[in-house]
């Protein structure tokens, strides 16, 4: 209830996602699908792949310590393959382009501060999880909140994020499945949503750009696409007026985007970090993600952070948590664990960050990380594109909330 004479706040919000024929996430499925094939293999391998693509070329640079063999020119091309550039009707193909392989084995340095953590060297490691440091320094945030509830149960996730994730799926799917035959394998979603006390209440525009052939006329296209992919996703009282619907979408504002793909833009791997994230509602360390194997704290340390946020918003002791923790290369444990909870927090977060420094439920060591959610497994292709959080498609186990009951029962 707002007090009269004063008037509620109000903001707008906006975050974006891109499909898995962005040039970027092109280059984020091929370095997680060397990434899976390593570990399908040899689960304590170290790998930190990069991938660069342009017109007619696919490079994949990197440091990698494995005991077997990847076939990385066969996985690109296989990838982006079945991504959908398989011909050269959208100007890229699997087949036909050209790739080049630049990988050494990691650093010594680096590969001997995971291997020996601090603490074991000064002969004070308690248990075998006190023997692995962290693979680099950094700052990491995990994130969870309740916005997103009366789409999906149980992500947890910010409303704006969750819905371009959702429609840049949806665009993904009309194109796979024939609905929308012009669609090319390129393209990108964006969604602001309108708060009044914090609070999500209403579409204030959605913007959807998608690759197509020249043969479609731009108005037929709007219309296909605003009944075919907007409307399954965001249901028409989100808008402030059912009748002006198709004043809050725009598609394809730049006129046509016939050329898309690495043909119109070169994609680099890891640079789609807020897309994989929370779309900027929450802060962001400024590691990625794709690429690399677990033993990297940019990747299981931030997984682990949302993994806390989530149960500990599951649980009651927040309604929206952010997470964040520091680590230092070589040390198992964290630097810094703290905790914001928005002015919305149900419990003292002093005790809560005491609760998650004491080992008793959450352990935010990177081997403990790396054993409890078991991530040396080839899962990571799946999650190159539409995000690595909140996703109801995928079973994750840093999705799960499974410390709920306990977590209620410790601290409320």
């Amino acid at each position: 209830m707002v007090a009269k004479g004063t008037a509620a706040r109000s903001h707008l919000f906006t975050s974006e996602s891109v499909t898995e024929g962005h040039p970027d996430k092109v280059c984020d499925a091929i370095a997680d699908s060397i990434l899976d094939d390593i570990l399908r293999q040899d689960p304590s391998a170290h790998v930190a792949v990069e991938v660069m693509c342009t017109t007619g070329l696919v490079m994949v640079a990197g440091e990698v310590t494995c005991a077997c063999y990847s076939d990385m020119n066969h996985i690109a091309r296989s990838t982006i393959q079945e991504i959908g550039y398989h011909s050269p009707a959208f100007g890229f193909d699997g087949a036909t382009c050209g790739v080049l392989i630049s990988i050494d084995e990691q650093s010594s340095d680096i590969a001997n501060g995971v291997k020996v953590s601090e603490e074991a060297r000064r002969g004070v490691a308690e248990d075998d999880f006190d023997r692995q440091g962290a693979g680099d320094q950094g700052m990491m945030f995990g994130f969870a909140c309740r916005e997103s509830e009366s789409f999906c149960e149980n992500t947890f996730m910010p409303l704006p994020i969750h819905l371009a994730h959702r429609l840049a799926c949806r665009l993904a799917e009309v194109r796979k499945q024939g609905i929308l035959g012009y669609i090319g394998p390129d393209g990108k979603t964006q969604v602001t949503l309108r708060y009044e006390e914090e609070k999500p209440v209403a579409v204030d525009l959605i913007l959807i750009a998608a690759q197509h052939t020249e043969d479609v006329s731009p108005e037929a296209m709007r219309e296909e696409i605003i009944e075919a992919v907007v409307e399954p996703i965001v249901p028409a009282e989100w808008f402030p007026e059912k009748e002006v619907v198709t004043k809050r979408v725009l598609v394809n504002p730049s006129g046509k985007f016939v050329k898309g793909g690495p043909m119109a833009d070169t994609g680099l791997s890891g640079r789609k970090i807020i897309v994989d994230t929370y779309g900027g509602y929450s802060r962001h360390g400024g590691g990625s993600f794709s690429g690399k194997d677990p033993s990297k704290v940019d990747r299981s340390g931030a997984y682990y952070a949302r993994y806390a946020a989530k149960n500990l918003v599951a649980a009651g002791v927040a309604d929206k948590l952010e997470v964040k923790v520091a680590y230092a290369i070589g040390r198992a444990h964290p630097v810094s664990i703290s905790l914001d909870a928005f002015g919305t927090g149900k419990v003292a977060m002093e005790r809560v960050e005491d609760f998650l420094n004491s080992h008793e439920l959450f352990d935010f060591r990177p081997a403990a990380i790396i054993h409890n959610l078991g991530l040396n497994a080839p899962i990571y292709r799946q999650l190159s594109a539409y995000g690595h959080f909140g996703r109801p498609d995928l079973d994750l186990p840093w999705e799960r909330l499974d410390l709920v009951d306990a977590l209620k029962q410790a601290l409320l």
